[in-house]
């Protein structure tokens, strides 16, 4: 007879974990610097959902679901939708060169 060995899990949110600001810049600016559009979406809902989804789809100027779906990993932000989520949670963009590897910094 063989033992049924299951394992309990529970739920997990990222953003009950990411609520410094400081930490919360740090994990956007990877995502953006990943190149991974899945990524730097995923990453601004998790900062988002920290924040309070309705209170940042405010601030960008969508609405609440807009946002759910623009951050989906199936969504496809439009720019003015990302530049207002970036901006509702009180951070900018910076934009720096890319350095190649065969050139000096």
């Amino acid at each position: 007879m063989a033992s049924d060995t299951r394992l309990a899990t529970c739920p997990f949110d990222p953003a009950d974990y990411v609520t410094d600001p400081d930490d919360q810049a740090k994990h956007i600016a990877d995502a953006f610097g990943s190149g991974n559009q899945i990524y730097t979406a995923s990453a601004l809902g998790t900062v988002a959902r920290a924040r309070g989804m309705t209170v940042v789809a405010k601030g960008a100027g969508v609405t609440r679901e807009a946002l759910c779906r623009a951050l989906s990993p199936t969504g496809d932000p439009r720019p003015s939708t990302l530049l207002g989520v970036v901006r509702a949670l009180g951070f900018q963009l910076s934009i720096t060169p890319l350095v190649k590897p065969d050139q000096p910094d």
